[in-house]
């Protein structure tokens, strides 16, 4: 076979077109083998991929995590064949086994694209949208890290300068946070990304004429993206010199982020599945893989079938990766060279490692001074802003309510910008009022490393954020949210705006670890826990923090295991547990005083985080919450669907079952019985329940 070039505007062979066309077969018979997945993408694909790994990417097969390696993100994770089958090929690991056993129990090919489990996959994807939103975060990181370490080289000179390449569909584009997404993107001018848009036509229910019909490029380059599109060729299949000068001419453009339609057909080219929604997400069938398998000249009869030219040929992407790789070691030594602070820098921020001291710089709060946690939060990131230089972050546009300006004199936004405090790699993120994009750039800012990252808003608009902490907490990524205005504490505006049901609801998410600190304090020692948790014991954690102002208390290590006694029980060992989390600790400290005047024994057990107490071992667990005293009563303002396992049969929850108001945030409590008299109400009840 021919390894002459066919042009002379890219090196594309003979082999190189049945390379394409053996990942063809390779997704159909994949699908086909388990019965099930999405064939028809991957087959319409396969040229765009192969020309990523083969032709464009900078990467390293044989290092997965090279610091200086472009990123890909595959956002339509139904078609996770496309990536495996470029992983396989190029040497990542994979093996042909690998794709017979796609998407069955134990195989590294699950049904989509999972983060950590398959080397080569950058970020899980499958909700749609959230790849290209982690893409977007992934070129802010690569920007802010640039700053970090190299800030002063000239464009694209940088040992720290990659790409970050994705492929979206029309679904992806369809969905919300990739227009929040592809909003600030083109707002920060972020040069370092390319997208190949996937403009099939096709969706499940057929035609994407019945929902969407927009110009989406005219709606990117309203965003500020460059744009481009390239059609079909001739035969329906791609035409690879287009494409590629189209991807090249992307990838020099670094003034705004760029986006390709490319006009495909899907399942191409199937004789009769070709252009059907049931090539989506269907096996095509023994006959019709038979036949496409012709048209392609592959034997019918054979299965998986690669030919050894095929495979030496792509393994080649081995060698290229360590040449990359030596040429990126050897402009990596001379920056490190010439620069030896910040390359000491580098070396302690890629091992996770916090600077000597950092600790040193916490606030530790006055007790009996009330302060409300969402200041104490601002004061805690105000105090190490100057000594932990990878973190950075914002809000949604409400940090004067969230207290999240790390630094009021560096903000994150593009060169040319006109506010005063602009720079690229500013410390503030303006994330604007974008709650579901804020989330899965985080994500993505994660995924790319070297920094920490944080975003804020109000706790009740966590819902807007869902998708991507669910993902991030399936992930096991060290993103910190913080989630202000935590109950109907935030008072006048009402019920719209009160969280209710959002603590329990965070709370059910596997992995996600949720810190409501009964103090300036236990806020400070909870921003200390989160940061040493962040590479040591990597999960995206949530901060709840108040509003309104609440009693401080003598600082207290404890609060780092999720549950701690603040208050023992005086005149003999406790009859009573009283657990209170965030506000409503102070009402478990008040009944305290209270039961205690009446000879009655009561333990206040401070509760921020139930997911860090789990951890502990069980005789600290049984410690706090004795198994002998049966009489308990839990405390927060919101459903206490929590608390049912803390207190058990003959415990006592004072909650809120029903949504806010809008009123003085004192009114409140008192209406909806959030008092300290209702919390000694029910340990006397408790009490009786016990037979005490």
């Amino acid at each position: 076979m021919s390894t002459k070039p066919t042009t002379t505007d890219l090196e594309w062979t003979e082999l190189d077109q049945r390379a394409v066309d053996t990942a063809r077969v390779l997704a159909m018979d994949a699908v086909q083998k388990v019965g099930n997945g999405h064939p028809g993408t991957a087959m319409s694909l396969a040229p765009a991929a192969y020309l990523l790994f083969q032709k464009l990417m900078r990467h390293d097969p044989a290092d997965a995590n090279w610091t200086g390696r472009d990123r890909f993100v595959l956002s339509p994770g139904h078609t996770s064949l496309t990536l495996y089958i470029q992983l396989y090929m190029a040497g990542y690991g994979l093996e042909l086994d690998d794709l017979k056993a796609f998407r069955t129990w134990g195989s590294k090919t699950p049904g989509h694209p999972e983060y950590g489990h398959t080397t080569g996959v950058e970020t899980t994807t499958g909700p749609l949208g959230q790849g290209i939103a982690n893409a977007v975060g992934m070129a802010m990181a690569a920007r802010y890290e640039r700053g970090l370490f190299d800030p002063d080289a000239a464009p694209r000179a940088s040992a720290f300068d990659h790409t970050i390449w994705a492929i979206v569909s029309d679904g992806d584009l369809q969905e919300g946070v990739s227009a929040e997404a592809g909003s600030l993107a083109g707002h920060q001018k972020l040069g370092n990304i390319v997208a190949l848009y996937d403009d099939n036509h096709i969706s499940i229910e057929g035609d994407t004429a019945t929902a969407f019909s927009e110009d989406v490029l005219a709606r990117y380059e309203a965003y500020g993206w460059h744009v481009q599109r390239i059609e079909q060729a001739p035969n329906g299949d791609f035409d690879v010199q287009e494409l590629h000068a189209a991807l090249t001419a992307a990838q020099t453009e670094t003034e705004r982020p760029s986006i390709i339609a490319a006009r495909t057909i899907i399942a191409w080219p199937a004789p009769n599945a070709q252009n059907t929604e049931a090539s989506h997400g269907s096996a095509l069938g023994d006959a019709e893989v038979a036949a496409t398998k012709e048209v392609l000249g592959f034997d019918p009869e054979q299965t998986f079938q690669v030919d050894d030219e095929v495979i030496t040929h792509v393994r080649k992407a081995l060698d290229r990766g360590r040449e990359a790789r030596a040429a990126w070691d050897k402009q990596f030594q001379e920056w490190r060279s010439s620069s030896p602070q910040r390359a000491a820098e580098f070396d302690r921020i890629a091992a996770g490692e916090l600077p000597q001291g950092w600790e040193g710089k916490l606030p530790v709060f006055e007790a009996g001074k009330d302060v409300a946690t969402r200041k104490a939060s601002g004061e805690v990131l105000k105090a190490l802003g100057g000594v932990i230089p990878e973190l950075w972050g914002g809000s949604a546009d409400l940090a004067g309510s969230n207290n999240t300006t790390i630094d009021a004199t560096s903000s994150f936004l593009p060169t040319g910008n006109p506010l005063p405090e602009a720079g690229p790699y500013g410390r503030t993120v303006h994330f604007g009022i974008r709650e579901h994009a804020m989330g899965s750039t985080m994500n993505g800012i994660a995924l790319h490393g070297n920094t920490r990252v944080y975003g804020g808003t109000f706790l009740v608009f966590s819902d807007y954020m869902r998708p991507a902490v669910r993902l991030a907490a399936l992930m096991q990524l060290p993103v910190t949210y913080v989630w202000t205005h935590d109950s109907i504490g935030l008072g006048e505006d009402g019920p719209t705006h009160q969280p209710v049901e959002h603590m329990a609801a965070l709370r059910a998410i596997p992995g996600l670890n949720m810190v409501r600190p009964a103090d300036a304090n236990e806020t400070a020692v909870a921003w200390r826990e989160i940061l040493r948790r962040h590479s040591a014991e990597p999960a995206p954690h949530g901060l709840a923090l108040t509003r309104q102002n609440v009693p401080t208390y003598e600082a207290n290590e404890d609060a780092a295991k999720g549950g701690y006694v603040l208050l023992e029980a005086e005149g003999g060992a406790p009859e009573v547990i009283l657990i209170g989390t965030g506000s409503e600790v102070q009402l478990a400290v008040k009944a305290r005083e209270q039961l205690q005047a009446t000879g009655v024994p009561a333990r206040v057990v401070s509760m921020p985080c139930v997911e860090w107490f789990e951890e502990q071992e069980q005789g600290y667990r049984e410690s706090v919450l004795p198994p002998s005293v049966t009489a308990r009563v839990a405390v927060e303002a919101g459903i206490g669907l929590t608390w049912h396992r803390y207190v058990g049969e003959t415990g006592r929850i004072v909650s809120l079952e029903h949504f806010g108001a809008s009123a003085d945030y004192k009114v409140l409590y008192r209406e909806f019985g959030l008092t300290a008299d209702a919390v000694e109400a029910a340990a006397r009840e408790s009490l009786a329940a016990a037979g005490r």
